[in-house]
């Protein structure tokens, strides 16, 4: 069995977790405007929450798959915050050799198998390796991350719908911020919930849960992560967030009501998360300051060191092609 309980790690062990992913992001987002960033770069302020409360119940034999807003969900199931941000800088040491960029990090070695730009096009994969799961025995779940819009995709309706029939050890996680690219998501689905309101059509039961609260996603996701784990098939969950930037960091979003992303500013999942360490009595409010400042010192430091690593060498183009790590053509 490659699966295993996990250990409780308390709200302020999560809290961390998503100061971290927070100022790392934040940090990326000062790069990418300094044009130190390649490429597009698709941020997830706003959606800690779900990557760290989803990671915080997944074994280390259990498998995770992302979108191109993928860099939270990897740091969140253990992936170096160094090697990540070497990647994203195209230097040396970078997770996927500093060739992926952005939309592609992966950390195999920490359950994390891959960032997907194609949306909806990482669904049918997920399930896959949920029926690998099933067809081994080996106790293996597999959490698979997308976008409200994703639930307009056809692959989405096939991998759930073949998911229920065949009854796999997956957990779908919708991540709904309310905004599929620049369209509300509302302006294009028929129903108020784009992932649970089409549940019930693959004899799946709907599930919603707040996104900005991490002990709920934990809670909630812990549910369907042991009820794939025993055997009782997959779980499609809706998690209500809000995308706190652009649709990427190259987006000002002024399509948006300015009212409506300060409202949900007031719903900030880590800033939530900060109060109620204060109101447990787990935290003081200096306490949770004193972390903000260290985290942001890491960060800071962590920029300085990435940027003077050395970019890869011209040919490591040539490796990694195939699965033997060669880039020659095989008939």
């Amino acid at each position: 069995m490659t699966g295993s309980v996990v250990q409780d790690v308390g709200l302020r062990g999560l809290y961390e977790q998503m100061l971290r992913i927070r100022h790392f992001e934040a940090k990326l987002d000062v790069l990418y405007r300094q044009g130190r960033v390649r490429g597009p770069a698709h941020l997830g302020i706003g959606q800690e929450a779900i990557a760290v409360g989803v990671a915080s119940t997944l074994g280390p034999g259990d498998a995770s798959l992302g979108t191109y807003r993928g860099h939270a969900h990897a740091l969140a199931r253990g992936a170096d915050p160094e090697a990540v941000l070497r990647e994203l800088l195209g230097r040396e040491g970078g997770i996927c050799g500093g060739k992926g960029g952005s939309m592609h990090i992966t950390s195999v070695a920490h359950g994390y198998y891959g960032s997907y730009a194609i949306v909806g096009g990482h669904i049918p994969t997920a399930v896959g390796m949920a029926w690998a799961s099933r067809i081994r025995r080996d106790g293996r779940v597999t959490a698979c991350f997308f976008g409200d819009g994703t639930t307009n995709i056809g692959a989405f309706h096939e991998a759930v719908n073949l998911a229920a029939v065949w009854s796999l050890p997956v957990v779908f996680v919708c991540e709904n911020n309310q905004y599929m690219e620049y369209t509300p998501i509302a302006d294009v689905i028929p129903v108020a919930r784009p992932a649970a309101d089409r549940a019930p059509a693959y004899g799946l039961e709907p599930v919603v849960v707040d996104g900005n609260d991490v002990e709920a996603v934990r809670q909630t996701v812990a549910r369907a992560v042991e009820r794939a784990r025993r055997g009782d098939g997959p779980t499609l969950l809706e998690a209500t967030t809000y995308r706190l930037g652009g649709h990427s960091v190259a987006d000002g979003a002024a399509y948006r009501d300015p009212d409506e992303v300060s409202a949900a500013w007031l719903r900030d999942p880590v800033v939530k998360a900060a109060q109620r360490l204060t109101e447990t009595g787990d935290a003081t409010a200096e306490e949770t300051e004193a972390l903000v400042a260290r985290v942001k010192g890491e960060m800071d430091d962590l920029a300085v060191r990435v940027l003077e690593a050395p970019t890869p060498d011209a040919a490591a183009a040539w490796t990694g092609m195939w699965s033997d790590g060669s880039s020659t053509w095989r008939n």
